[in-house]
């Protein structure tokens, strides 16, 4: 006889902190919505619910239909809600006291909407380290969720994965609950009848089948509209659930209360193991996979257990411009003011998506590194209010190398001394708007998927009915994208010095394989600062046939709208060569963006200028570059080629710019950018 076993079912709603309101909308009307209409038609299904605090603002002032079906769940006895960071941080990446704040703003939030005060913790992207048990129990968090995968690194069999297990840090314990891979890919994907199996084999020793997912499969997915609705597999499923007296469903805070703990275990500083993957470098993923493929038929069973990615803040590793961010968060969180608009600025800033990619956009989408870069400055820009002129020292990026940053009442400016005495941010204050906000064109491990495709053959077959079938247009697409993968082998900052020759075109300038012959484009400088004026330099060489010494002084004044900028390079190189000042922006689109009248989504060149400009009609400013020196400019757009949930995307970072100066033996360049109004 079978045993009668307990299912403990919960989702997770969340979407980026300011997302678009199309796509909020969309997951309202084809998930939310139908999936609480449907749950609300059978009153004995008990369920748990995170939703992220943004969200659940959003639903409540802009969806009050589905808000209230929620309040009516509640009320019912239907739903236990579960908290969380109110924006949805990675709670080990920020500090303590943010965690706490994050994790109280939503148990308000919850207690004054639905009458509960949350025991039951989300734990964002199932990110684990044993660092944030004790702010979850100061905040009254008794239980979180964690992967079935955390406990089985950790040794516990599959078999015993049916109910909860302490852990504790520093004598401070609390409940994890293990959610199961095997009803994760069952629910709701498999036919009803083997989901209802799936669960009564996770609670094999009738304990509990555990689940809590994304609330998004059930609808969102491609295809989970049709399959989850419309051909009926939710309502299918709570009724078979009804009928079936084996399961009951349960509260999370029930189980816990009336069942005990399987044991105690420490888990390591892990997520779910896709992330794991997701944070390796491109190098090193290969590496993972080609042993992962070799390990024998007797030890897959425990290849988990002993064969795993690495933590998730490698990503601050793996990309510089989400280390930048994350450590500029944590120097706004260190010098917090008391006023509750930069706290929310701040708390908005710490939402996970922007710092992390692996399949879905994260760190390659710009609007959502805008969004962060917005709540920076509007915390900076409480921070600093009136200042005619600022600099400070200090190493902000954690990388042995000191950053400057200079603040005016227009401008919050940032050069990096680890990387050629680069400029790594430039705020403008008045729009909360990072003109720097750019992204490097890496290695990717998925990108090998993309260059096996593209040499598959085209499918032709049909063309003889005068249009492409959809085997040839994904191959062209593939074409296309195989076309702009390039990869860049230094930052795209700006002021960025390169030394090459003529041999420099549009097309090796875009593609980053032209001649260097320097060595300041990613070396550290020194720097020195005197009365305003920052001086940075490095003693290197030019790499002809044999190595020449050469010296660079850069120096930066910064005053108010403009920056004045001047260049000095001496050698004893014989040979002519084009010393080149590249400069790589970010903009909102570049379909209102002109550089010197011309439409700026296109690659441009100019000979023998002394001055052009670039207008932005989104920020509605115009930058104004002018030189003492002529110079040749080539601009092109910077793209990068990320995975998605629907294939591969093709993303405009920005502008790629560089003045090309000819020179021999010795250069002089004075020059100014200025940022205008228009």
């Amino acid at each position: 006889m079978a045993k009668n076993v307990t299912l403990l079912f919960g989702i997770h709603m969340h979407q980026p902190v300011d997302n678009f309101r199309e796509a909020v909308d969309s997951a309202v009307e084809r998930c939310y919505m139908p999936f609480f209409e449907t749950v609300e038609r059978f009153p004995f299904f008990k369920f748990s619910v995170h939703c992220s605090g943004w969200l659940l603002q959003e639903i409540r002032q802009r969806h009050p239909a589905l808000f209230h079906i929620m309040q009516r769940l509640a009320k019912r006895g239907n739903i236990e809600f579960f908290s969380a960071g109110f924006y949805e941080p990675v709670l080990s990446a920020i500090p303590e006291k943010d965690r706490i704040a994050q994790i109280e703003k939503l148990n308000e939030k919850i207690a004054d909407y639905f009458g509960q005060e949350p025991k039951g913790l989300w734990l964002t992207e199932r990110v684990w380290e044993g660092s944030i048990v004790s702010a979850l129990k100061q905040c009254g968090i008794a239980y979180a969720m964690v992967d079935d995968y955390h406990l089985k690194t950790a040794g516990i069999a599959e078999e015993d994965l049916d109910g909860y297990f302490f852990t504790e840090e520093g004598g401070e314990t609390l409940s994890l609950f293990p959610i199961s891979q095997k009803l994760r890919y069952a629910i709701p994907f498999k036919p009803v009848p083997e989901a209802i199996e799936a669960i009564k084999e996770c609670a094999r020793n009738g304990n509990a089948a555990i689940i809590f997912d994304d609330a998004e499969k059930f609808g969102l997915w491609p295809e989970t509209y049709s399959w989850v609705y419309e051909k009926g597999w939710l309502e299918t499923f709570l009724r078979t659930l009804q009928d079936d007296p084996s399961i009951t469903s349960l509260h999370f805070g029930e189980y816990h209360a009336g069942k005990r703990s399987h044991g105690l275990v420490y888990l390591d500083n892990l997520s779910y193991e896709e992330m794991g993957e997701w944070s390796l470098s491109a190098e090193d993923a290969e590496v993972f996979h080609a042993i992962a493929q070799h390990i024998p038929a007797a030890y897959a069973a425990q290849k988990e257990r002993f064969l795993r990615g690495t933590s998730w803040k490698h990503f601050f590793l793996k990309y510089e411009e989400s280390n930048r961010l994350h450590k500029r968060m944590i120097e706004v969180s260190r010098l917090q003011q008391e006023s509750e608009t930069y706290r929310d600025a701040l708390y908005r800033l710490q939402t996970n998506d922007v710092f992390w990619h692996g399949i879905f956009g994260g760190l390659y989408l710009p609007n959502l590194r805008d969004n962060a870069y917005r709540y920076l400055c509007e915390c900076e820009n409480l921070r600093y209010g009136h200042c005619p002129k600022a600099i400070e020292i200090s190493d902000t990026n954690m990388d042995g190398f000191e950053e400057l940053k200079v603040v005016t009442n227009a401008l919050i400016t940032r050069f990096d001394s680890r990387y050629g005495g680069q400029m790594v941010e430039m705020l403008l204050r008045d729009r909360s708007f990072n003109l720097q906000n750019t992204l490097t064109r890496r290695k990717e491990a998925y990108h090998q998927e993309l260059l096996e495709k593209s040499d598959a053959p085209v499918n032709n077959t049909d063309d003889k009915e005068g249009i492409a079938t959809i085997h040839t247009r994904r191959a062209e697409t593939e074409n296309r994208l195989v076309e702009a993968l390039h990869v860049d082998w230094y930052l795209k900052n700006s002021f960025i010095d390169h030394i090459s020759d003529a041999t420099m075109t549009l097309e090796n300038f875009r593609d980053c394989c032209f001649k260097e012959y320097g060595d300041f484009a990613d070396q550290p400088f020194t720097y020195s600062v005197e009365e305003g004026n920052i001086l940075f330099q490095r003693s290197g060489g030019i790499y002809g046939k044999e190595k020449t010494a050469a010296h660079l002084e850069k120096t930066y004044v910064c005053a108010e709208n403009r920056i004045y900028f001047s260049v000095n390079l001496e050698t004893e190189a014989a040979p002519s060569y084009l010393y080149g000042l590249e400069f790589n922006l970010h903009f909102a689109s570049l379909e209102h963006l002109f550089l010197n009248e011309i439409r700026a989504d296109k690659t441009i060149s100019l000979e023998n200028i002394e001055t052009f400009s670039m207008r932005d009609s989104y920020t509605h400013k115009e930058l104004v570059w002018q030189c003492d020196t002529p110079f040749s400019l080539l601009s092109t757009p910077l793209c990068t080629v990320s995975k998605s949930e629907k294939g591969f995307d093709l993303t405009v970072q920005g502008i790629s710019l560089i003045l090309l100066f000819p020179f021999r033996g010795k250069l002089s360049i004075k020059g100014k950018l200025e940022v205008q109004n228009v």
